[in-house]
């Protein structure tokens, strides 16, 4: 059954490679969803899959790319939107 979290990222998170790492992440785990950079400085991201393929995912966030920074990931449960592959927005 297909889980869905909404994750906010905190930390040196922009300008550092971390969506296109999240977007790639995403594909090796089967996670589905998007990622953005949010106005406030930290990565917001969609994601969706089986709930042990999100905990293995969500686990990831908190190293992130070799450039990043991160400090804190918060998640929270969320309604499935259907995404099929990981997509970076704007």
């Amino acid at each position: 059954m297909t889980q869905a979290r909404r994750v906010t990222v905190r930390g040196r998170v922009q300008g550092v490679g971390f969506r296109a790492w999240l977007r790639d992440t995403g594909q090796e785990t089967g996670v589905s969803g998007w990622v953005r950079n949010s106005p406030h400085g930290t990565v917001e991201a969609h994601l969706e899959g089986d709930g042990a393929a999100l905990d293995a995912m969500i686990d990831r966030l908190g190293t992130g790319p070799s450039a990043a920074r991160v400090d804190g990931v918060d998640a929270a449960a969320a309604e499935p939107e259907g995404c099929r592959g990981m997509e970076i927005r704007g």
